[in-house]
Order: structure tokens, then C-alpha cells, then sequence
């Protein structure tokens, strides 16, 4: 489903344009790195880097059960990903808002242990176990999708915000 893209002149150069989702999307599938904002129960936010993959129109990342933002994800399942560069003068950062849902599904896990392979190399290699990832020395990993309801691109040098709707 393609999202509703609108330009935000407020914060855009006077002749840009919006950003097209399939630029956008293309920026999230090649991204190494992404920040994750998350939650905690007292409500304070929570923000670590992690790696992802982009796979049937989602986020997909992993962390152990017993991490601060898996914790987190057990009250609030509302969550922001970034990604982008730390120029001001190139690139495009993207911010993706959504809900983070549990991936269990042994077919889908199997085929996200072979994106985060084929992406990051082979010190990524996941087994798949009932439910999770299963790293080298054996401790799960729960994975997680988060499909977008809202996410920004925030174009440098040229200055221009999108807002793509889903």
C-alpha cells in the first residue's frame, strides 16, 4: 500500500519537493544502522542503537528478552526507528512511527535470519528456535516488525520535510 506523501513547507525550502516513498524505503532497506525510541513503564524514554531489515513492509529488528528495550516493549508496543546521516549538508534521515509486534511465525523468522545474513554478513547468523532467534551461543533473541502508520523524511542541502501517511 503506497502512504499519503505530503510536503511540509514550513520546514522545506521554497522550491523543494516531497520525498517519494519508494526513496524512502529504498533509504531503510540499504541502512546499516537505525536508533530505536521506545518507552519505559515510569514513562521516561528509552534510545539505542540497533541493526535492522526491511521485509514485508516493516521494520524487523531482534534484542534479548531480557533487555531494557524488550522490557519496554512489553508495556508500550509504541515505538519510533531513525536512520539517516549526520551531514546537514546530503542525505535524507528517515524517522518511522509504529507498533512493534512480536514476530513468532518459524517460516517468517527463517526468512529474517537470512535478510540479516545476506545484509550484515555472517557473525549475523540466527538459528531459528520456537519463537525466536537463537545467536551462536544460544540465547534467544525476540524479533520484532514494526510496520509504519507514520513516518518523516527530512531531505538535506536542499532542504525539505515529507510526511507519508499509511
Amino acid at each position: 500500500m503506497e502512504p499519503i506523501t505530503e510536503l511540509d513547507a514550513r520546514y522545506s525550502a521554497e522550491s523543494a519537493t516531497a520525498t517519494g516513498w519508494a526513496e524512502a524505503r529504498d533509504t531503510l532497506e540499504r541502512a546499516q544502522t537505525f536508533w530505536l525510541a521506545t518507552v519505559r513503564p515510569d514513562g521516561s524514554p528509552h534510545v539505542t542503537t540497533l541493526l535492522a531489515v526491511w521485509q514485508d513492509g516493516a521494520l524487523c529488528f531482534c534484542t534479548g528478552a531480557g533487555e531494557q528495550k524488550a522490557r519496554n516493549l512489553e508495556s508500550n508496543q509504541r515505538c519510533t526507528l531513525t536512520t539517516g546521516t549526520n551531514s546537514l549538508e546530503e542525505g535524507l534521515d528517515v524517522v518511522v512511527e509504529g507498533v512493534a509486534e512480536r514476530i513468532t511465525d518459524s517460516g517468517r523468522l527463517k526468512r529474517l535470519a537470512d535478510a540479516y545474513e545476506v545484509k550484515y554478513g555472517g557473525g549475523w547468523r540466527f538459528e531459528v528456535g520456537d519463537d525466536a532467534f537463537l545467536n551462536s551461543g544460544g540465547d534467544r533473541a525476540l524479533v520484532f516488525a514494526v510496520t509504519p502508520v507514520k513516518a518523516f523524511g527530512f531531505r538535506k542541502g536542499h532542504f525539505s520535510q515529507t510526511r507519508w501517511s499509511f
